[in-house]
């Protein structure tokens, strides 16, 4: 006959109710985000922390005191970046609505590319380091024709504007094109043009606003005049 013999011995390795409710705790708090924890779920732990201290060496208030003072600090900082996040927001709309107000206008931007406006019209300016004598402004296609020439004559140095309304001398409209900006006589500074803008843009990086004009995106800082 077998005699069957139970082994009611614990293991070595079993683990007592004390140390399996720490562990249970741990792995709860390892499943949360530090970074969400609030002062209820602070009180919470620590409360939880309290209670199963050991009674022959409890904790110390001085470390109690300085763990709450130190939460405190961090959710007050918290509180602090988000007030300043809403802030950011609320200035960077305002800068987008303040935007919005120059759709339909046009803004003088350094480049030496001509674009026609709302009326089929090229405007720039040129910046002269010295006075010229005989200054003229070409208006070049991308096949590098000369779609028209402007004889601005004499000029003093500084800024000097050129305009063209976009038709030849029989009245017929020839422009609707980009054109580019080729100076003779002088050699400006600068050259720039004026653009029409479009519309506005608003990145999803949270950068300043976009202005959308025929030239290419520019931000309201480029702006050298507002027309």
């Amino acid at each position: 006959m077998t005699t069957v013999t139970n082994n009611t011995t614990s293991s070595p390795w079993t683990v007592d109710s004390g140390t399996a409710f720490t562990n249970r705790n741990l792995a709860q708090t390892s499943d949360g985000s530090n970074q969400t924890i609030d002062m209820s779920g602070f009180l919470k732990l620590m409360t939880t922390q309290l209670q199963h201290q050991d009674p022959f060496a409890p904790m110390d208030n001085n470390q109690m005191v300085a763990q709450m003072a130190q939460f405190t600090s961090l959710s007050s900082m918290a509180e602090s970046n988000k007030l300043l996040g809403n802030i950011a927001d609320s200035v960077g709309s305002a800068r987008l609505s303040d935007a919005a107000n120059w759709i339909g206008k046009s803004m003088l931007v350094k480049s030496n590319i001509a674009t026609p406006d709302r009326t089929g019209a090229y405007a720039g300016e040129l910046t002269l380091g010295k006075d010229a004598s005989n200054v003229q402004v070409d208006l070049v296609d991308a096949d590098g024709n000369v779609v028209k020439s402007l004889d601005l004559g004499a000029q003093k140095a500084g800024a000097v504007g050129f305009f063209w309304d976009g038709t030849n001398e029989a009245g017929d409209f020839i422009g609707g094109e980009a054109l580019k900006v080729e100076v003779r006589g002088a050699t400006p500074t600068q050259t720039a043009t004026w653009a029409s803008i479009a519309a506005v843009q608003s990145p999803a990086s949270g950068t300043s606003a976009q202005l959308i004009t025929a030239l290419g995106n520019y931000s309201p800082a480029d702006a050298l005049r507002l027309g």
